[in-house]
């Protein structure tokens, strides 16, 4: 039996604008995956479904222990057609090893759901800290890639086709489609978008390879937000959804910080893309642990002018899920059946659900 929700989180959406659903087809076979592999087989969605969503977990020895029962808690979840971990698999003080990352793996192949994973800052960008080995950060991600997308294509756990950046070098960049919501996972980590100073390799300004690498993954994340967005118009999407690990508009920030800036391509695009589509916009990510759900680039919002950014984007939400020590209850996503049969209510709705224990 999977869990009972607590601290019930129901976000009424914005609907459609008037006379959108008298178009809308009746529900039907959708295939997952906006260009899946040609071996792929489709899959045929129901006609309401659910997803769950994780971040920052799991974080020290303890959870790491803890970790295989809160796999075994989403998998007995029926109601889960798949789950996103946005990232962060360690916390930022322990080490980046081979061994950990392979334990990892092994955790999410016990996943009877497909999981879709996107890499936070721990286990790559910040892997130089001597606390957590003194790593190449690029040296990380390579084994990042290595070990958690050898299959371009599809996810780990139970097998979904998704469409992948791999062409480009970025396998952790997916795209897919369900029921007239489109899906897209983006490697944005924090640490300003991986372009602080590797202090841990004795280095006090980035260096030219860690900023080509930065461009080059910035300018693909852009891409595939466009991308998927173009698609979700094409289609007539009900909304589009954007997994990524950085809260870019985390509401505890403040200058002393620092730079944020190499989150601005990334943040003009949302607000670009997102105010031309005729829908609803979520974001969910993770990185400051805390539960939150708000508007951060609706009209006269403050990140706005933190950014420099033009324009507004009024129907993107953004959806900050537990993660660290809050790590005990996951996001379970319902959205609502395509057609006639989901008219009156919000695309989606959501809940925190404990881990039992």
């Amino acid at each position: 039996m999977a869990p009972h929700p607590v601290r019930l989180a129901h976000h009424p959406i914005r609907r459609l604008a008037a006379g959108s659903a008298a178009a809308v087809l009746a529900v039907g076979t959708a295939v997952v995956g906006l260009s899946a592999p040609a071996s792929a087989q489709p899959v045929q969605p129901s006609p309401a479904f659910s997803f769950g969503v994780i971040g920052d977990t799991p974080y020290g020895a303890a959870a790491v222990q803890e970790f295989p029962q809160h796999v075994a808690a989403l998998n007995a979840d029926p109601s889960l057609d798949f789950v996103v971990h946005v990232g962060d698999i360690k916390n930022g003080s322990t080490v980046c090893s081979d061994a950990y990352f392979a334990q990892i793996r092994a955790d999410f192949d016990q996943f009877t759901h497909p999981l879709v994973y996107t890499p936070g800052d721990n286990e790559w960008t910040d892997c130089h800290r001597a606390n957590n080995g003194s790593y190449n950060p690029l040296e990380r991600l390579a084994k990042l890639r290595e070990d958690f997308f050898p299959a371009p294509g599809k996810t780990l756990g139970a097998t979904m086709p998704v469409s992948s950046q791999a062409d480009l070098g970025l396998p952790e960049n997916v795209s897919f489609e369900r029921n007239r919501v489109a899906f897209t996972a983006v490697n944005v980590p924090g640490s300003n978008n991986s372009t602080l100073p590797w202090t841990g390799l004795g280095l006090n300004a980035p260096t030219p390879e860690q900023l080509a690498e930065v461009q080059h993954r910035t300018d693909a994340v852009v891409a595939e937000l466009k991308d998927t967005f173009a698609k979700a118009r094409q289609r007539h999407d009900r909304t589009v959804v954007v997994f990524q690990q950085a809260d870019m508009f985390d509401p505890t920030y403040n200058v002393q910080w620092g730079d944020i800036s190499a989150f601005k391509p990334i943040v003009q695009t949302l607000v670009d893309e997102a105010s031309s589509f005729d829908g609803d916009v979520h974001l969910f990510d993770g990185d400051s642990h805390v539960y939150n759900a708000d508007r951060p680039l609706a009209d006269g919002s403050s990140w706005l002018g933190k950014y420099g950014v033009a324009g507004h984007a009024d129907n993107l939400q953004r959806i900050t899920v537990d993660g660290a020590a809050n790590a005990s209850d996951y996001l379970r996503v319902s959205v609502a059946p395509n057609g006639a049969a989901g008219a009156g209510q919000p695309v989606l709705s959501w809940e925190r659900v404990p881990f039992a224990g």
